[in-house]
């Protein structure tokens, strides 16, 4: 989602996307389609992984802030998969070496105002969304309440980057303003699974705890409804046209949305809610088909371009040479 590495940016984005599909499938009660996405989330992930270790010079490293947060972000994700598949000792692993990312990056930002600046609370939300699952699955207290304070940090970064990111990114962005909304919803996301690890065995929450965690989730699902209506009517007033790997915010986002209109749903047991995040669930589905069949068709596209530039470069070449 950011412009100096479209190859780490698109690795880590596509994982990042398909983890958060695995996700809202799980929620939804997909578990067959949930486990099917993991695994090119985890050939993706994989590939970010070699892009940064064989092809990214070191000094480099720094100046990627904001695909290392994507990628972050997507392991916490494709973490979170693993956790909701029963293979708690994997997704502790990712949990880890997620920690360890966000801990080594937290400092490092993105000296634009672009979209990428709500990165940092992505990545820390993606965290309390992992922690909250691993501590239902394994009825851990200390994680629930570790990842109630990532939940609290992320929303004050959030607030930070809303400071810093420039208003005319709606309107003039290249897509990864999506991400204003996309931070949003999986802020709620982590607010509704914090909600879900409670329960009688663990007893996490006193009700004044519950209401405050309640309404705040509540209040950031709608906040994320509003900022998706908002940057849709940006969208159609003002089209952007032209693949961009940026444009995957978007994708992200409305896989996001779903995943958190499911996960809120299941917490407070409301139906409606769950109709309404199935059906932006297959929405993001068809803007994932949508979207890779067009980066598919720019990748096509580039490559011809460049072929047919060798060809030039080679004729004249050899002409000069006679």
């Amino acid at each position: 989602m950011s412009d100096p590495s479209p190859f780490a940016t698109l690795w880590a984005t596509y994982a990042l996307t398909l983890g958060t599909l695995s996700a809202g499938f799980d929620s939804a009660g997909y578990e067959a389609l949930s486990r099917i996405a993991l695994v090119p989330a985890c050939a993706a992930w994989l590939g970010a992984v070699a892009y940064a270790v064989l092809r990214l010079p070191r000094a480099a490293w720094r100046a990627q802030a904001p695909a290392a947060h994507t990628f972050t972000a997507a392991t916490a994700l494709i973490g979170t998969g693993f956790a909701a598949a029963g293979w708690e000792r994997s997704a502790a692993a990712l949990l880890a070496l997620s920690a360890l990312c966000w801990t080594l990056l937290l400092a490092a930002g993105d000296p634009g105002r672009g979209g990428t600046v709500f990165l940092r609370c992505v990545a820390t939300q993606g965290l309390a969304v992992l922690g909250a699952t691993l501590a239902a699955a394994e009825s851990a207290a200390w994680l629930a309440h570790a990842a109630l304070v990532l939940f609290w940090l992320g929303l004050i970064l959030y607030c930070f980057a809303l400071f810093r990111f420039a208003p005319r990114e709606v309107t003039e962005g290249h897509g990864d303003h999506w991400l204003a909304g996309g931070a949003l919803a999986v802020s709620a996301l982590a607010g509704a699974r914090l909600l879900g690890a409670d329960s009688d065995r663990l007893y996490l929450w006193n009700d004044d705890d519950h209401a405050v965690l309640t309404r705040v989730t509540v209040a950031l699902l709608v906040l994320t409804l509003v900022c998706w209506v908002a940057l849709l009517t940006a969208a159609l007033m003002w089209p952007r046209h032209g693949y961009d790997v940026r444009r995957w915010a978007g994708v992200f986002g409305a896989a996001v949305t779903a995943a958190a209109a499911l996960a809120v749903a299941a917490a407070l047991d409301a139906l409606w809610l769950d109709v309404v995040g199935e059906v932006l669930l297959w929405v993001a589905v068809a803007l994932w088909l949508a979207c890779t069949a067009w980066a598919i068709a720019a990748a096509r596209a580039g490559s011809r371009a460049g072929s047919r530039a060798g060809s030039r470069s080679a004729g004249v070449r050899s002409r000069a040479r006679r």
